[in-house]
């Protein structure tokens, strides 16, 4: 399309419809005379001459990047890996927490695809692989602010993002950033995935990453990429295993550590201390020292992400004095991010995270790290603790919690050259809010709940730990660790009594083995001596005795063996006792009887035969000096299975009294519930019916707002209107049965008909007497035709 002078098809106008686009333009001879001076001066790198970042054989795109992010002066790691990494060499890159190792392979990756003009029609160029997801969301940032001049398009894959926005992207990806689950998934499940044209591998934390946890996955990764490609492995603790180098196609890489014999492996201004303490006393411990120190920063390192979980959620609610964060893996991604963030922008803050955080992460002006369990290896300290005192002139302090019988580990860390001195807690600065705690967690139901995870969380961690030396979980105190948690009561660890249960059947089996190999020998020596003995005092017993008769000689004869290990649990009075053999008969001929399984015997099996026997438990039996049974009074402790049978018997007993009275007026005020609703419902029904049975409808005016007059004045009105005086007898008699009906039929109360007749003056010489109860009755029935001739009757009488 030809240029044209009207303003609407300029670029940059307004109207976008005829907006009219410049061309791309094609790369000149200028850039490629460029790469090639580039890569000619790869070959006369020398990393001691190397002082600035433009003494590096750069492109401008990456030299300005760096500049706009204050990246002008190398570090160690970056001066000989970066030379090296140009040359097209395999790394094994070795150096101190926050030294920069990740522009150390950034760099390389940005001028290896520049220099082959990599477009995005090429596919993947450049992978790297990181362990955890915060690390991989840090590579990216970064790889963002210094290659943002590149025509690079760079993809983050990881965890917890969605899949279906990835999957549709990924042949559009030249530099790809991503944890290695994800990456398997979409090399399995993504026809779009291809790394046929890989130039570059980075493993960034290679030790983790071809870690056990991670090797079935690694290995599958590793299958489906190109054996022609360069390798870069980066990590502070860099692995030297042969047959991880094997798996990589590593046959001859450069290894690059230039703090190697540096007299510290962690950072030079990183002050490093431990203490040892009671576990009961950790969190007494952390909560004075947050108290102390709320205007830092502080990192604080736990076992499981339950007990991060539980130690969060406990400090809210006690509120310290500053902000809270937790990071651990259970949470949703974009949360993960959004903790990372936080912590990294404020200044005055502490972070409650597992090992999940330990590595590569950089975290600025950290002042603290805690780690308040022990770490499982040097290699997890040393990650744990470079979380501070990053950078050239950083500064930071560290501090270990250990108990007595971890302290072993601190011999491994000196031998690793990391210096640290143990320092004591002053015990009057150290506040534990134990009875906060007892009470807040007696309040919340969840709270104790996440506190009886990390219970048994913390004591699994231990009891997986390899380093048997070290971590011992018999050496815990579990009683006291759980109520520094708020527990009153430790929680049941069922994976903790099957492993005691099969340490004490361990030991019982070796006893009884070298029980029963001191019986065999007893039992071989006394018939070697019997034989001896027998073969001596043979030829005497043969001349006393007559010719007929002749002993056989005592060697042929057998002697049984009795057998130790076979006792059984009877109902008799005695508890163990052993199979009666018969010896009369000869061993060979006896039939093998078949070993019986021996089945744990549970608490109530355990009760039913106490009782059977008879046995009175949580008692003493005495006897005085005339050997008569003196009996003491029974005495407050457990029984053999755990049991307080005396005392929850009269428990019981007092609970059935008390209960079974409440029970009985439960009972009663139900049935009188019931009765009390059938009746209204029965009224209800008769008071919508008319006298015919069927509901009234009348066509005249609305009436329902009046009173009901049978209900007022009784509903005999209409049908005695015809009666005459003479009928008065009857209508009394009538009037004596309405008295003696039930009072739950009356609707509305009038004063009774006596009282009337005394206040307009009327004599009761013509009444009939009724009785005093049932007056408000015959007042209620009375119709007004009746009351009407009651008062003519009464009338007449009048002298």
């Amino acid at each position: 399309m030809k240029e044209r002078n009207d303003k609407r098809y300029k670029k940059g106008s307004k109207n976008k419809k005829f907006q009219v686009y410049k061309p791309r333009k094609k790369k000149s001879a200028e850039e490629d005379a460029a790469i090639q001076y580039l890569q000619a001066q790869y070959v006369k790198i020398v990393s001691d001459d190397v002082k600035t970042f433009k003494d590096f054989p750069l492109s401008q795109k990456t030299l300005k990047g760096l500049k706009e992010n204050n990246y002008i002066v190398p570090t160690e790691i970056q001066k000989q890996a970066i030379g090296y990494a140009l040359q097209g060499k395999d790394i094994l890159g070795a150096a101190k927490t926050g030294s920069g190792k990740t522009l150390a392979f950034l760099i390389p990756i940005l001028e290896n695809l520049f220099c082959k003009k990599w477009t995005r029609l090429d596919g993947v160029g450049a992978l790297v692989i990181s362990p955890t997801r915060e690390l991989a969301y840090q590579i990216y940032e970064t790889l963002r602010k210094v290659g943002f001049l590149h025509d690079f398009s760079v993809g983050l894959i990881i965890g917890g993002q969605n899949l279906k926005f990835e999957r549709k992207r990924m042949d559009q990806i030249n530099i790809l950033i991503s944890t290695p689950g994800r990456l398997l998934q979409h090399m399995d499940e993504n026809p779009l995935f291809s790394c046929h044209n890989l130039q570059i591998l980075v493993l960034d934390e290679a030790d983790r990453c071809l870690d056990m946890g991670f090797e079935a996955t690694m290995n599958a990764i590793i299958e489906n990429l190109p054996p022609e490609r360069q390798t870069l492995l980066f990590s502070a603790t860099q692995t030297k295993s042969v047959k991880d180098l094997a798996r990589l196609s590593l046959s001859f890489p450069t290894y690059v550590a230039p703090h190697e014999q540096a007299e510290t492996v962690t950072p030079e201004f990183l002050q490093q201390s431990y203490i040892i303490c009671e576990i009961h006393e950790k969190i007494g411990i952390l909560w004075s020292f947050i108290k102390n120190h709320l205007k830092q920063k502080v990192l604080v390192f736990m076992a499981t992400c339950k007990q991060v979980k539980y130690t969060y959620d406990l400090f809210c609610k006690l509120r310290p004095g500053v902000s809270l964060l937790a990071l651990y893996g259970t949470l949703h991604q974009e949360k993960r991010e959004k903790i990372y963030n936080e912590f990294c922008r404020k200044s005055n803050v502490v972070l409650f995270a597992t090992d999940l955080a330990s590595r590569g992460l950089d975290f600025p002006r950290v002042n603290w790290v805690i780690q308040m369990d022990c770490p499982e290896d040097v290699d997890t300290y040393i990650h744990r603790a470079g979380r501070t005192a990053r950078g050239v002139f950083g500064k930071g302090e560290g501090l270990l919690m250990l108990l007595p019988n971890e302290e072993k580990i601190i011999e491994k860390l000196r031998n690793k050259k990391i210096p640290i001195n143990k320092i004591a807690v002053d015990p009057s600065k150290v506040i534990a809010p134990q009875k906060k705690i007892e009470v807040l967690l007696s309040d919340h139901m969840d709270l104790k709940q996440t506190a009886q995870r990390a219970f048994v969380n913390y004591l699994k961690s231990v009891f997986l730990m390899k380093d048997k030396e070290i971590f011992d979980v018999k050496l815990i105190d579990t009683d006291a660790y759980a109520r520094s948690l708020g527990l009153l009561v430790p929680p049941t660890v069922k994976f903790l009594q099957k492993y005691q249960k099969k340490d004490t059947n361990v030991k019982k089996e070796s006893a009884e083995i070298d029980g029963h190999n001191v019986i065999e020998k007893l039992i071989e020596k006394s018939e070697t001596e019997e034989s001896d003995q027998s073969a001596s005092k043979e030829e005497d017993y043969e001349k006393l005795l007559p010719e007929p008769i002749k002993t056989e000689p005592q060697n042929n004869i057998e002697i049984p063996k009795l057998d130790y290990q076979n006792f059984e649990v009877s109902d008799n009075d005695e508890l163990l006792h052993t199979k009666e053999a018969n010896v009369d008969a000869p061993l060979k001929d006896e039939p093998q009887t078949k070993k019986k399984i021996s089945k744990s015997l549970t608490k109530a099996a355990a009760v039913k035969m106490i009782l059977k026997k008879k046995i009175k438990v949580n008692s003493t039996v005495k006897f005085t000096e005339l050997d008569e049974v003196m009996e003491d009074e029974q005495k407050d402790f457990k029984s053999d299975f755990g049991l307080h049978i005396a005392k929850t018997k009269d428990i019981l007993q007092k609970e059935d009294k008390r209960d079974k009275p409440c029970f009985k007026e439960k009972a009663k005020a139900m049935q009188k519930e019931k009765k009390r609703k059938l009746k209204t419902k029965k009224k209800r029904d008769v008071g919508d019916k008319d006298d015919f049975g069927s509901l009234s409808e009348s066509d005249g005016p609305d009436l329902s707002w009046l009173p009901d007059p049978d209900k007022v004045y009784g509903s005999k009105g209409s049908d005695n209107e015809s009666l005459s005086g003479d009928n008065n007898r009857d209508s009394m008699q009538s009037d004596d049965q309405q008295c003696e009906e039930s009072e739950d039929e009356q609707v509305y109360h009038r004063p009774s008909k006596r009282k009337l007749i005394e206040s307009r003056g009327i004599p009761q010489e013509g009444l009939v007497p009724c009785k005093v109860k049932k007056i408000e009755d015959l007042s209620s029935k009375l119709s007004v035709h009746e009351a009407e001739m009651i008062a003519i009757s009464l009338l007449k009488k009048k002298p």
